[in-house]
């Protein structure tokens, strides 16, 4: 079985529902992607939390080494990744209070994808975030 992204009534929900978003991948350089579609959601009212083992803070908010170094609650895991790295992302996912993983525009794994199923996840893959919320959220 291939991956399937939810329909976009579920994703809408997600987005009206999320209020915080554990950015993984979270760049300090403004000219990259995962800065730049972050800080437009954290102007969009979402709390973003950065995780990235080589910085302190991004946009204002300070970062974590890994997902499950977070003391707490999000709503969301944002990926700015290769899709190498996303199993052992999602490993790390299952281990934190979140139930749903968004890999960016251009990010798959099937292996992830699966895994993720299989811990009631709803998993997002291919789909910038930044996008969907300007699309379905009003």
């Amino acid at each position: 079985m291939t991956w399937e992204n939810p329909s976009k009534e579920a994703l809408k929900e997600i987005l009206e529902s999320s209020k915080t978003i554990a950015v993984v991948g979270l760049s300090d350089n403004p000219e990259r992607t995962s800065y730049q579609i972050s800080k437009k959601m954290q102007e969009n009212g979402y709390r973003i939390i950065p995780v990235n083992p080589t910085v302190e803070e991004v946009l204002g908010e300070k970062a974590y080494p890994s997902l499950t170094d977070i003391p707490e609650e999000f709503d969301i895991i944002n990926v700015f990744r290769r899709p190498e790295h996303l199993p052992e992302i999602a490993k790390d996912a299952t281990m934190t209070n979140a139930k749903v993983f968004w890999a960016q525009q251009g990010i798959v794994n099937e292996e992830a994808y699966h895994y993720l199923k299989e811990h009631d996840f709803t998993v997002v893959m291919d789909l910038c975030i930044k996008v969907v919320h300007s699309v379905l959220v009003k």
